[in-house]
């Protein structure tokens, strides 16, 4: 972000934006990239910050915000390799966005636990692990923790649990606050 503020063309009536999607993030800063030069020479090369902004440079040098000019494509690309997140550097005509691409839920919670055989058949496999599992370690853990893990809406996990809890897989014990999960299959 800082370095998205740092270089972009204030001059353009766009606004830096940034995008969350289930499967990427999208960094956008208006303002062309410099002529010539491509992401490619800041990441794998020596090369010299073209600075549109000096003045937000400095003080941003100044505060520690940046390191040094022209290092942080570099260092953006150096972080998400050692944290094995895909990342894209896009020139665009009018302006820069970088996209980092996110892991799969499942790679994120490693599902690894069996379901029970007579799981129904129009409930994912993958998010039935998922409820399985959580509900395990956390027997009054809520629909709407469930739907930002499984990054689905509630009613979708409502609607999961409740074709679990007709196949006599799970059982709610007490109201929707203050009361917990109790699963009625081994597995």
């Amino acid at each position: 972000m800082v370095n998205s503020l740092c270089h972009r063309d204030y001059w353009a009536p766009e606004s830096n934006k940034v995008a969350i999607f289930k499967d990427r993030v999208e960094i956008y800063n208006p303002g062309t990239f410099p002529e010539g030069l491509t992401p490619e020479d800041y990441i794998y090369k020596e090369e010299q910050s073209v600075l549109r902004n000096p003045l937000i440079a400095d003080v941003l040098y100044k505060s520690r915000d940046i390191e040094k000019w022209g290092s942080g494509l570099k260092r953006i690309y150096q972080e998400c390799k050692a944290q094995n997140v895909k990342v894209e550097f896009k020139i665009l005509k009018t302006g820069f966005m970088i996209v980092f691409f996110r892991t799969e839920i499942e790679k994120k919670t490693k599902v690894t636990e069996r379901v029970p055989e007579n799981v129904p058949e129009n409930v994912p496999e993958k998010r039935t692990k998922v409820i399985f599992k959580y509900i395990s370690k956390n027997n009054k853990i809520s629909t709407k923790n469930l739907s930002e893990i499984l990054q689905v809406s509630e009613k979708t996990v409502k609607r999961d649990i409740e074709k679990l809890k007709e196949k006599k897989l799970l059982k709610r014990i007490g109201a929707d606050k203050g009361g917990y999960w109790k699963v009625l299959k081994k597995y």
